[in-house]
């Protein structure tokens, strides 16, 4: 495989042009550390309009599940599979793939990790928490004001790894569904089923009356997460925000909530290590006794 051409369209152009950059997958020398980006308008609902990253577009084209309506990738990038393959499912699903110089694609991006490609597609959708509760022995997470992008990329991930089959989101005091999450993600938003409500303990409630054991975690908790039967029931992992934890209703309305038990000098774990260790221990238990 040679690499893509740049924007003059000659395949022999050089894949490093000190007028144009680095080539594929570096930044532009002097870009600034732009995180999310400058301020925008925040979309309704989940967001996830932007995609960015390689995997994380692979895995929005696989999966089918969105509209893709057109992809951006930088010029004159090294040779790669992964892209190989993008471009091949975009053109067996007439996606239009826009070739585009690296100083483009910084501007459009809203990380700094989009790995010289970027798709726009719709909309994620969202179900209500009666679908979610329909799925034989429901596998929930509930995020109960988590804020950080990456965190909440992150428990996607590890969420859909340990078989989650419904993500529980707030409207308020939430990170939406960013191109930072995304990334992060590597395309498991793209597998996840989401519900958005307007309230968390009331979700909570409903989830305790539909049967469900609803586990919230919070690293002062004396019960341990290992001694709760995560297998023999349906279960909604709680995980609370990255500074305060279980909101105070939301822990009241828990039916148990549990530690995870440590053996070193830090006290408490971050959201999306806590909510991976706990996704996992139910997969491991239902595992177990399948």
């Amino acid at each position: 495989m040679s690499p893509r051409p740049s924007r003059d369209n000659n395949p022999r152009s050089p894949r490093v042009n000190a007028a144009r950059g680095p080539v594929r997958g570096t930044r532009a020398r002097g870009a600034s550390s732009r995180g999310e980006g400058p301020p925008r308008k925040a979309p309704e609902g989940l967001g996830g309009e932007q995609v960015e990253g390689r995997q994380a577009v692979l895995e929005l084209l696989k999966a089918k599940k969105r509209q893709v309506t057109r992809i951006y990738m930088a010029d004159a990038q090294d040779p790669s599979d992964i892209l190989d393959e993008i471009e091949n499912e975009a053109k067996r699903q007439r996606v239009q793939v826009q070739i585009v110089s690296m100083n483009r694609l910084d501007r459009e991006a809203r990380t700094d990790g989009h790995q010289g490609v970027l798709a726009f597609c719709a909309r994620l959708k969202t179900v209500g928490l009666d679908d979610l509760l329909a799925v034989k022995n429901p596998f929930l997470l509930v995020c109960d004001g988590v804020t950080d992008p990456r965190n909440l990329g992150a428990i996607l991930r590890s969420a859909d790894g340990a078989g989650v089959t419904g993500v529980i989101l707030p409207r308020h005091r939430s990170a939406r569904i960013t191109p930072a999450v995304t990334k992060t993600a590597v395309g498991a938003i793209e597998y996840l089923a989401f519900a958005d409500v307007g309230g968390i303990p009331t979700a909570i409630d409903q989830l305790n009356k539909a049967g469900v054991l609803t586990v919230g975690l919070a690293g002062e908790s004396k019960q341990s997460l290992y001694d709760v039967d995560l297998a023999s029931t349906p279960v909604a992992l709680v995980v609370g925000g990255e500074q305060s934890g279980l909101a105070a209703l939301t822990r009241k309305r828990c039916a148990a909530v549990v530690s995870i038990p440590q053996l070193g000098k830090i006290s408490s774990l971050n959201a999306g290590v806590a909510a991976s260790v706990a996704a996992f221990e139910v997969a491991r238990q239902r595992e177990a006794q399948s």
